[in-house]
């Protein structure tokens, strides 16, 4: 599960659109970095 969320995470990244996943406007991985207060979207995180 952990190789397929790291995945879509880093897809914006690969593409260049973003430096780090992040900064990717509509990415969960701000909510798995912690930082949930600055997402846009309401995520329900996979443990």
């Amino acid at each position: 599960m952990d190789q397929k969320l790291n995945y879509i995470h880093n897809n914006p990244v690969d593409a260049g659109i973003v430096l780090s996943a992040e900064e990717y406007l509509y990415s969960s991985a701000k909510n798995y970095s912690g930082m949930e207060n600055e997402s846009l979207l309401n995520v329900m995180l996979i443990e």
